[in-house]
């Protein structure tokens, strides 16, 4: 029997249709407020309304979609409060992940995995480019915390901090995603 490579893709029809809503909307091509109309949705994937319904729902439970009257669906729009709450949340969950990681013996070596992921500040980089350097780095600090509940938490929480930052309809980097930005954070980490 001959052998062929091809890989078999798994997912449910919803379940890519899900993930691939999720990533427009996480990489800005959909913006906040963007309307999402089943019918459309259900063209450009070539499915039925009723799964564009399902994976909808779904993202509407992780809070990246609104609801509205009569079915109408948007792009979440942060409010001014949501993105408070999002900012203290994310603050306290680093600031547990870095003293867990001071506290850690291997603390340098850990300083030192943090320096080789640093944004490296790339001329002509797009907003999102840096937003995911920048969310990259912070996901190494918690995962190097070697708390996997506060890892689990930052990442479920990492879609409405996309949708904070990304709601701003800015084109270049903050100046905050920089290395300046960052460096201060691994040197606290290696003095220890």
């Amino acid at each position: 029997m001959p052998s062929t490579s091809r890989r078999v893709n798994r997912l449910t029809l919803r379940e890519q249709v899900l993930e691939n809503l999720r990533d427009a909307i996480i990489t800005g091509e959909f913006r906040a407020g963007a309307a999402l109309t089943e019918m459309d949705l259900a063209e450009r994937f070539d499915v039925s309304r009723g799964t564009v319904r399902e994976a909808l729902r779904t993202l509407q439970n992780a809070g990246l979609v609104t609801g509205g009257p009569r079915g109408a669906q948007h792009v979440h729009t942060p409010d001014a409060r949501e993105i408070w709450e999002v900012y203290r949340v994310r603050a306290a969950l680093e600031a547990l992940a870095v003293r867990e990681v001071i506290a850690s013996p291997q603390h340098a070596d850990y300083a030192e995995q943090l320096r080789q992921a640093l944004p490296t500040d790339q001329p002509g980089q797009t907003f999102v480019e840096a937003l995911n350097v920048d969310l990259a780095f912070h996901e190494q600090l918690c995962r190097l915390s070697g708390n996997q509940t506060l890892l689990a938490s930052w990442k479920r929480l990492e879609d409405q901090m996309r949708i904070v930052l990304l709601s701003s309809g800015r084109a270049e980097p903050l100046e905050l995603m920089g290395r300046a930005h960052h460096l201060p954070i691994v040197d606290a980490i290696e003095a220890g």
